[in-house]
């Protein structure tokens, strides 16, 4: 019986063609505080995506009517 290897990596320029195509969102919070004093809070949103990509979803969120009245 033959094994066959199937090569399931991939390439650097097809990863980013989908993330580009489809979009990665990462949104963070983080809050440290000791006996309810707040001594460090940080708040983190990436987003990555193609333009078109964005386009859509901003529109769809509201984030595009600034853009357009000014």
């Amino acid at each position: 019986m033959a094994v066959e290897k199937i090569n399931a990596s991939s390439s650097l320029a097809e990863v980013v063609d989908r993330i580009l195509d489809k979009g990665v969102v990462v949104d963070a919070w983080v809050r440290v505080s000791l006996v309810g004093i707040e001594l460090l809070a940080v708040e983190a949103r990436v987003v990555v995506a193609g333009v078109d990509t964005y386009l859509k979803y901003a529109e769809a969120v509201g984030l595009t009517a600034g853009a357009q009245a000014a």
